[in-house]
């Protein structure tokens, strides 16, 4: 855009969202700040935002719920002081997280397993289906 701040688009291009989701992401308040604008009414961005949604970008990707998002970035936008704040709110999703993982570590050994019998079973150019039990003889 200019000198003193980015478009919606460069910050599209930049975050990976899109221009919807940044107009969603500033109605729901997940920004630090209100976002500027410029003399034409038209959005105005700082590297800060750029920087900001680059890790509400990740944690979303981890299903950090927009509320949780929203309250951190009002945290942050607050400034020092409420550090052990921001600090409960993201350990409460480092365990969701945490969860989560051990959860798909779960799945995971399930697909490996099934993965390997259908490849034995192909290679050895076995009969039957190898996700059913052998029958009893």
């Amino acid at each position: 855009m200019t000198s003193t701040g980015l478009s919606i688009g460069e910050v599209a291009r930049r975050t990976g969202l899109s221009v919807h989701a940044l107009r969603l992401y500033e109605r729901a308040g997940v920004l630090t700040g209100p976002v500027q604008r410029d003399a034409a009414g038209r959005r105005v961005y700082r590297e800060w935002d750029v920087a900001w949604l680059g890790n509400c970008v990740l944690f979303r990707a981890t299903g950090m719920p927009l509320a949780a998002l929203a309250e951190l970035a009002r945290l942050v936008g607050e400034g020092p002081g409420n550090e052990a704040a921001r600090l409960k709110l993201l350990r409460a999703h480092q365990e969701r997280v945490a969860d989560q993982m051990a959860r798909l570590t779960e799945c995971r050994v399930l697909i490996d397993a099934k993965v390997t019998a259908y490849e034995a079973h192909l290679a050895h150019g076995s009969s039957g289906d190898p996700w059913q039990p052998a029958p009893a003889v």
